[in-house]
């Protein structure tokens, strides 16, 4: 709801300058609040920001803090068309000399977000090369900010040097993603196993698994990937899934073999004032529409609803989802397009373009008919000239499609 409260400006600290704390910074600062970007790698991009290194003796990823922030693999493509994937004033539009494919590689999104920092001017806001060590609220009266409001402590280092550094804000945001910490199933006689395991979160390249016999425990988006790209230098592949519903472009993996294991089985995340923690949802649009939600509500233009309504909508929300069938440890899995819309309602951003829609639906139509293919096989050209068309990619121009 609208709050008649004036406008305030607040000292906010983002976690994380990937693609929402990003997006949370300009939003943040167009509310006219104060904005520190703490970043722990040298440069924006979050999990973007591919890192050829791996976590060296922790193969599956058990220590509490990893070395190595981004999980992607040397191959990885989008798996979602580049159209639908722009935030709502900076369309995601092919470059001169960069990667024009639909379905690009990971540098080009990586390159995109570089774009959208430098067209805003955002950069001026990043702390590189500083790691968050501890978020926590103020304690004693001293601390408490206007109307008494909470304030929170901020500790981190940097990596030159090692200085500690501890800040006081008003409002902290997390965007630090959840495709980091690896979630490790409870499989019996997994710890005591002497072969090789390790977790997608090291996986780079296929080529040190030659002639091996590999298992690939996880059939969600990277477990398919790796699974099909393992095929071409393993002795066998062998899929381990909870579905029996395995795609054609799976028929090459099969379900079992003892001698290697990558789990894909999920990620686990600590949080505090989470933005992006949703998936199955159109990513970038709804890290924006959630990050102009925030930064209106601590600005006071936007007010919360009392606590009593907040659970009253979780009971709903929880109860709506059992009656549904959808277990309470997918909560995050949203796909709704209706509720993406619904959320930004609440914050005057304008809901999801049709075409964007659709063309996220032929995506996922075309993944399940041809997994192996579907980014370079497809025919939605009448909903890719709709998009063309809209205002979305014509706001700089006729021409931004072919940008050069």
């Amino acid at each position: 709801m609208v709050s008649e409260k004036v406008s305030r400006c607040r000292r906010v600290c983002v976690v994380g300058a990937g693609p929402s704390g990003l997006v949370a910074a300009r939003e943040l600062r167009k509310e006219g609040h104060s904005v520190v970007v703490l970043e722990q790698n040298h440069d924006v991009g979050g999990q973007w920001l591919y890192d050829h290194r791996v976590e060296g003796e922790d193969a599956m990823g058990r220590a509490p803090v990893l070395g190595v922030h981004s999980s992607i693999y040397s191959s990885l493509r989008l798996t979602s068309p580049r159209e639908i994937m722009g935030y709502s004033d900076f369309p995601f539009l092919v470059r001169r000399g960069r990667d024009a494919r639909r379905f690009p590689g990971h540098r080009e999104l990586l390159l995109y977000l570089r774009d959208f920092c430098d067209w805003f001017g955002l950069r001026e806001l990043v702390r590189f090369d500083t790691r968050v060590d501890y978020v926590g609220m103020a304690a004693g009266a001293a601390e408490q900010g206007a109307g008494g409001a909470a304030k929170w402590v901020v500790r981190s280092t940097g990596k030159t040097g090692g200085k500690v550094v501890e800040e006081t804000y008003d409002a902290v945001v997390v965007a630090i993603g959840h495709y980091s910490q690896p979630w490790l199933p409870k499989i019996t006689g997994m710890e005591v196993w002497k072969r090789r395991q390790m977790h997608s979160h090291v996986y780079r390249v296929p080529d040190p698994f030659r002639n091996e016999v590999v298992v690939v425990v996880g059939n969600s988006l990277s477990g398919q990937d790796i699974s099909i790209e393992l095929v071409d230098v393993a002795k066998e592949v062998h899929l381990s899934a909870k579905s029996l519903q395995i795609s054609e472009g799976l028929s090459k993996v099969i379900n079992k073999c003892p001698n290697l294991h990558i789990h894909l089985q999920g990620y686990k995340t600590p949080s505090l004032f989470l933005n992006e923690v949703s998936i199955l949802v159109i990513g970038f649009p709804f890290f924006e529409s959630q990050a102009k939600w925030i930064a209106q509500v601590l600005s006071g233009r936007r007010a919360l609803p009392s606590r009593d309504d907040m659970m009253k909508s979780v009971k709903e929300f929880y109860q709506a989802r059992e009656a549904a069938g959808i277990p309470q440890r997918n909560t995050h899995d949203i796909a709704d397009f209706e509720y993406c819309d619904r959320y930004a309602e609440h914050c005057d951003f304008p809901h999801l373009e049709e075409w964007r829609k659709q063309l996220c639906l032929s995506a996922l139509r075309n993944s399940d008919a041809d997994l192996e293919g579907y980014r370079d096989r497809y025919d939605d050209e009448e909903l890719l000239q709709e998009a063309y068309q809209s205002a979305h990619f014509t706001q700089f121009g006729p021409d931004a499609a072919l940008s050069l």
